[in-house]
């Protein structure tokens, strides 16, 4: 193209998309100049601006997926943020910037997990779309060129869908202008290349999209009028004398949801270690004037039917119970928020709980985890946006469900507010605890 005909455009509109860790908010600082993006996790598109070289600039960052997750996999809500990241710079972005780490490896299921997600926009989006490698430092003195041909046919190909249009950032070297300078001018020819024409996603898109999402808000108020209406009619019902002086918890859930992590929350400090184990783990502790104690059961494999799981994980799971005599006030079954909750998941779960018996879906709460990456949604929203598994699970367990954010462990009112719907889970149980039928414990024992 004949640079002499790219315009000089005054504002510049770029949505940043790619895997959680590839680098989105550390370019969209690097563009702007200054700490515009918080570099930890986020459920929801963040916007910003800025005047760079004599143009203005709206910086949209979308949420991040998993690199390894395909677009089945995805909670509902990352999908919607996606799709509507491109209107939230009307009348739409000149350019979305496909984030990638130089330093890793790119082949078929990063390639599929990648193409699917943008895919979501419409097959317009790739006309104009720059793949914008970060970490490029890494590089030293191979070109990003030896490295695409290098790295084989899956980032070739998408270098292809992409029109050859690429890039190349030091995230780490703010102080060299040219290589933003530079990027900008990409983008500006990107839009030459489309006609002058910024990228418009279909409106019927949009349009159902945005229908779905005001029937699920409405749902999610719905949800969390029941909630509040319930916790008032058990407090109103509780005296004083049902404050618990203390209270045995055991934790359930898959690995890496956050088992661990919740239990050292709860107990205000380190007594989980947060490597795997087979077996079950007993900590105590006091805590807001309660006796404590906390039963972490091995996890899960998300995917893994109760058929499916190892024999010893199963006796865990009914020995956890008895670790604690006479019995837990309550199960907490721990859901990282960030992750999609469909069939498997549910069939999974259920299947497991279900070697406890029945009664132990009176005495269990929904515990979310990574609550800091909703930001501004509601737990209400996540629920009914990731559709009818989680709504079934939220009900199985009588609408009974807490969130924690285990970053922010010097917020003692979640684990305050947990420790108080414990409680009133135990006063909805007439005051009793879970005790499992006798007979499940001497089988598994024998």
């Amino acid at each position: 193209m004949d640079l002499g005909d790219v315009q000089h455009l005054p504002e510049l509109r770029i949505v940043l998309m790619g895997n959680r860790r590839a680098g989105k908010s550390s370019t969209g600082n690097g563009i702007l100049g200054r700490e515009e993006f918080d570099l930890k996790r986020s459920a929801q598109c963040v916007r910003r601006h800025g005047e760079v070289a004599d143009r203005h600039i709206t910086v949209i960052e979308a949420p991040g997926w998993w690199s390894n997750y395909t677009v089945e996999k995805s909670p509902e809500l990352l999908k919607q943020e996606i799709v509507l990241s491109v209107s939230l710079c009307p009348p739409g972005p000149h350019a979305v910037l496909l984030i990638i780490r130089v330093d890793t490896r790119f082949i078929e299921i990063e390639r599929k997990v990648l193409q699917d997600h943008l895919d979501l926009l419409g097959e317009r989006v790739w006309s104009h779309t720059i793949v914008l490698f970060t970490h490029g430092d890494s590089l030293l003195d191979t070109s990003i060129e030896q490295h695409i041909e290098s790295e084989g046919q899956d980032l070739q190909w998408l270098l292809d869908k992409c029109g050859n249009r690429y890039h190349v950032l030091n995230n780490q070297n703010r102080s060299d202008h040219t290589q933003i300078k530079e990027l900008l001018e990409k983008i500006e020819e990107t839009v030459a290349q489309n006609n002058s024409c910024h990228f418009e996603i279909d409106r019927t898109i949009l349009q159902e999209l945005k229908e779905k999402r005001r029937a699920e808000e409405e749902r999610a108020e719905e949800r969390t009028k029941r909630m509040k209406k319930q916790r008032e009619d058990i407090r109103s019902q509780m005296s004083d004398v049902q404050r618990l002086s203390e209270l045995r918890i055991v934790l359930m859930g898959y690995k890496l949801a956050g088992k661990s992590s919740t239990g050292n929350s709860i107990l205000g400090r380190e007594e989980f270690d947060l490597k795997r184990s087979a077996q079950c783990v007993k900590r105590h502790g006091e805590v807001a004037d309660r006796h404590i104690t906390v039963i972490e059961a091995p996890g899960l494999w998300r995917n893994y039917t109760v058929e499916k799981s190892p024999e010893l994980l199963k006796q865990e799971i009914v020995l956890s119970v008895s670790l604690c005599p006479p019995g837990p006030h309550t199960v907490l079954l721990i859901i990282d928020v960030d992750d999609r909750f469909k069939e498997i998941e549910r069939k999974a779960l259920q299947g497991h709980l279900d070697l406890l018996g029945e009664r132990v879906w009176s005495h269990t709460i929904v515990l979310f985890t990574h609550g800091d990456s909703l930001l501004d949604t509601s737990i209400e929203q996540h629920i009914e946006s990731e559709g009818q598994d989680l709504q079934w699970l939220l009900d199985k367990c009588g609408n009974r469900y807490h969130v924690l954010n285990n970053q922010n462990r010097s917020d003692h009112t979640q684990i305050k507010e947990l420790l108080e719907k414990i409680e009133e889970t135990v006063a909805q149980n007439n005051g009793c605890h879970l005790e499992i039928d006798r007979k499940i414990l001497l089988e598994m024992k024998e």
